[in-house]
């Protein structure tokens, strides 16, 4: 299991939220933490220890009077750690490539490919048409519904009919070159990881599945290690000693900041 870092903005700063809080309304959350440092200090961290694979994600609409700030401060890690980090939060066919000649070694994309409830594959095609498979992540980000979870769009507020089950994944996995994944209900609380999910997850052996959500110890890392079978990346955000946390950043670093599947 490998230590994925993030850099999620909100309102022009970095941030961590509860993800569950999340609203367009007022650009409001409710925060567990909010940084006096710009995006490019977290960038030069993970690129000084050598972490890969970490992503950005921008948490405002683009009609968002912060946009143009989260967008800046975006750019900063990019330009910081160039191909060493993921953008998601806005991005669509149109602006994707901009992303890439900026740094980013992928896009992350959820609402613009999965729309009015369902997966939009012409979108979808498009997409893979103009950056590649390689270049794309799909975002999972999922809440419970009922029996199952299901995946939910513009930024975690609005569910769609699209169940994540290794079925879904395998279909889903011939368009895109990882998938990253929050658990909504727990994201941000730090009060333990959604195990149920990540059985669900385990099922699926194919391309890099990244987990977040609900990592608030050693111990749950070790009870995600378990219940992913080893297949699924992690990501620390609310937790971490660099966003106020208490678990040792240095130390997450050194127990889980290689990946040990080879």
């Amino acid at each position: 299991m490998k230590f994925r870092p993030c850099i999620d903005i909100h309102n022009g700063r970095v941030k961590q939220i509860v993800g569950g809080s999340l609203s367009d309304e007022g650009d409001s959350a409710r925060d567990n933490f909010v940084s006096e440092r710009d995006a490019d200090y977290y960038a030069g961290l993970y690129r000084d220890n050598r972490l890969s694979g970490g992503h950005v994600i921008i948490l405002n609409p683009k009609d968002s009077p912060y946009f143009a700030e989260d967008l800046r401060q975006a750019e900063l890690a990019l330009s910081t750690y160039p191909g060493g980090l993921m953008i998601g939060g806005g991005i669509n066919a149109d602006n994707a490539q901009y992303f890439l000649e900026k740094g980013a070694s992928h896009v992350i994309v959820t609402s613009y490919v999965f729309r009015e409830g369902r997966v939009d594959y012409d979108r979808l095609e498009k997409l893979v048409e103009k950056i590649g498979k390689e270049r794309l992540v799909l975002d999972l980000s999922c809440r419970r519904r009922g029996e199952g979870y299901y995946i939910v769009t513009d930024r975690w507020q609005k569910f769609t009919e699209v169940k994540v089950d290794a079925a879904a994944l395998v279909a889903l996995s011939a368009y895109c070159a990882e998938f990253l994944i929050h658990a909504v209900d727990v994201e941000g609380k730090a009060a333990g990881i959604d195990i149920e999910l990540a059985g669900i997850l385990s099922t699926y052996d194919g391309i890099p599945v990244t987990y977040a959500g609900g990592v608030g110890s050693f111990d749950d890392l070790k009870a995600l290690e378990q219940a992913g079978r080893n297949r699924l990346d992690v990501t620390v955000g609310s937790a971490l000693s660099i966003f106020g946390g208490k678990l040792d950043f240095d130390e997450v670093v050194s127990k889980y900041g290689r990946d040990d599947r080879d």
